[in-house]
């Protein structure tokens, strides 16, 4: 069973549970609210490291991002040939259109684009929220650090690189000095140097031999005759029923048994 008046008891029970507590309230603009490290803000420029390269505009979902260039010859080094680069003209940001998905900065190569936690950029004509490169450049300034790595995490690639030593170079071995053995005279070794000599004059005469051997072995034997092949064979001839045939019969028709009856034919030949 409800209690008339239940509700509005808890309604004001909780207003005079909050009117006791004391407010925390952020005197803005005097005092700054603190923002995480990772808010999205706006987007700011550096534009030393642009290379007109085009893929934050064309990945951009609302078209918001619009880049003007033109390119330069650059002196060519001695004994080298001029190279060109592009310079950038004019870059800038309808924030009247973004909606700070960040597909810009994720997608840049260079690290020309960061997010910037400034938020006090509004005006009162929607046409002055397309800020060029010089504006664009300032918020680069209030870009914060990134933030430091978990203790025991892994150091990024770049720093790692960097930091690892130079690979030593490999050198060849030195060639082994061929010196007397321990406890040997040189006559010993002349001795070893002159078997080995002769051992290796034997297997050669032994090789040249059996070469020779068997050089002679196929010499002596009979040539092979030649392979013939379908030109060479003689053509067979027909038997004597089948040429007599042919000659009396063109080629394909053949003759009726003896025991077969005479067809009849049809018309007034047959009945002749």
């Amino acid at each position: 069973m409800r209690i008339p008046g239940e509700g509005l008891a808890k309604g004001l029970a909780v207003t005079m549970r909050h009117m006791l507590r004391k407010s925390e309230t952020q005197q803005y603009p005097e005092v700054h609210p603190d923002l995480p490290a990772r808010s999205r803000g706006v987007i700011a420029l550096v534009e030393e490291n642009c290379t007109v390269c085009m893929l934050c505009a064309r990945e951009c979902p609302d078209w918001c991002i619009y880049i003007d260039s033109h390119k330069e010859t650059l002196p060519a080094p001695e004994g080298g040939r001029p190279r060109a680069r592009n310079v950038l003209d004019r870059f800038a940001i309808d924030f009247s259109l973004c909606m700070y998905c960040g597909i810009c900065i994720e997608v840049c190569p260079f690290d020309a684009l960061f997010w910037s936690p400034e938020f006090e950029y509004a005006e009162y004509d929607i046409r002055d929220l397309l800020h060029e490169k010089d504006r664009l450049g300032e918020w680069a300034a209030t870009v914060p650090p990134p933030p430091a790595h978990e203790v025991g995490a892994e150091s990024p690639k770049e720093l790692s690189a960097g930091s690892r030593p130079a690979p030593a170079r490999r050198t060849a071995p030195p060639a082994p000095v061929k010196g007397p053995a321990e406890g040997a005279s040189v006559a010993q070794e002349a001795a070893q140097e002159a078997a080995q000599e002769t051992a290796r004059d034997t297997a050669q005469e032994t090789a040249r031999e059996a070469a020779r051997e068997t050089a002679g072995e196929a010499a002596r034997r009979p040539a092979a005759e030649p392979a013939k092949g379908p030109e060479s064979r003689p053509r067979r001839e027909p038997p004597r029923a089948m040429r007599d045939i042919r000659s009396i019969r063109p080629p394909g028709s053949l003759p009726r048994n003896a025991g077969s009856p005479p067809q009849k034919k049809d018309g007034p030949e047959g009945e002749r």
